[in-house]
């Protein structure tokens, strides 16, 4: 299998521009020093995908999707299409021989990452999705090492709260708002397949589990009757073989908070607990990456803005190496695994049903 030469930068295209996730999938990989040889899009009069075009006005466009996922310059593909296409195109790049880096959900059905599995499987290539939630959040990767360390003894449970503002990130958007696939489930793959999935991703991660089922799973549909596709609101409880998850997302946000969603996560060990508040403190200090620890000893926030964010540099390592350090592809295939698992077996409820 081939590898970059290590005299040139990693090459990569970003092929579907349908989230404004794309934005901070390009800039993660130019910050490492990698060269951006193209852009492709189903539709390239989005809203982001002319707002990626403006912000990176001398990168060429390609009018032929395929041509650019199998051009023989690009190392990596970055995907942040509508969900339903991003699986189809992950199989195409991996089975051209590139790398993939989906944006959450990588796939929206247990067929599709089926398919993801077999082309991994077949090209030798990687496949990886940006739980952001973990990957670029200061105070989660701050978290994940207090944990290693021991701080709080064996964690048992983690509570993951995912909730979202329906216009969040419109201004990166061109401020037109959410696109009309946002309100159709079969495009999204619904609430706990896209948002849940980053809980799931830190379940298993804060846990040391390597596999989860899922006990429990509920979507709805309780704001939004006028489109029966939506689910603005779900929730999950999870279990490995030693531990406990809660999971809750929603797209009720109001426009009081300043900012789009009051993330959280508390990771309860048998000697302590860690709670994070990811984005805001409610009424409290500025800013995001609150981490805040209590143990046998102390409690205490700890500052994490000094804290290293490994995924990206770990990713052009991973390419380079053919190893496996930004995060395992076993992990994000259960991650999906789980997720599309919940949402496929979900109660629904209101205008969901």
């Amino acid at each position: 299998m081939s590898t970059p030469p290590q005299d040139r930068p990693l090459r990569f295209a970003a092929v579907g521009l349908d989230h404004p996730h794309a934005l901070g999938q390009i800039a993660g990989l130019l910050g490492q020093g990698c060269e951006l040889v193209g852009f492709a899009s189903d539709d390239p009069a989005a809203a982001v995908a002319r707002t990626v075009a403006q912000r990176w006005p001398d990168v060429p466009w390609f009018d032929d999707v395929d041509a650019l996922l199998t051009h023989p310059d690009v190392d990596l593909v970055v995907t942040a299409a509508v969900p339903d296409r991003r699986g189809p195109i992950a199989v195409q790049a991996l089975r051209g021989g590139k790398d993939v880096v989906a944006d959450k959900p990588g796939c929206v059905t247990l067929d599709q990452l089926e398919e993801v599995e077999k082309a991994v499987a077949e090209s030798g290539r990687f496949w990886s999705v940006t739980f952001s939630e973990r990957f670029e959040v200061r105070a989660a990767v701050k978290a994940g090492e207090l944990v290693q360390a021991g701080r709080i003894g064996r964690v048992v449970q983690t509570i993951g709260l995912g909730p979202h503002r329906e216009g969040d990130r419109a201004h990166l958007a061109g401020g037109e708002g959410r696109p009309e696939w946002f309100y159709d489930r079969h495009r999204t793959g619904g609430i706990l397949a896209d948002i849940a999935s980053h809980q799931v991703d830190q379940f298993l991660f804060y846990t040391g589990s390597s596999t989860g089922e899922v006990v429990a799973s509920t979507v709805a549909n309780y704001t939004h009757p006028e489109s029966p596709g939506m689910q603005d609101f779900g929730e999950m409880t999870l279990a490995s073989d030693h531990a406990h998850g809660y999971v809750r997302v929603d797209w009720y946000t109001p426009q009081g908070l300043p900012t789009w969603g009051d993330g959280r996560m508390t990771i309860l060990g048998t000697e302590g607990f860690i709670e994070l508040r990811k984005y805001v403190d409610l009424a409290g200090r500025e800013g995001g990456d609150h981490l805040f620890l209590v143990d046998g000893e102390t409690t205490q926030r700890i500052d994490c803005s000094d804290v290293d964010l490994p995924y990206y540099p770990a990713l052009v390592h991973d390419v380079r190496h053919r190893t496996e350090t930004a995060c395992p592809q076993a992990h994000t295939f259960e991650v999906m695994r789980i997720a599309l698992t919940a949402q496929r077996d979900a109660r629904m409820t209101g205008a969901a049903q």
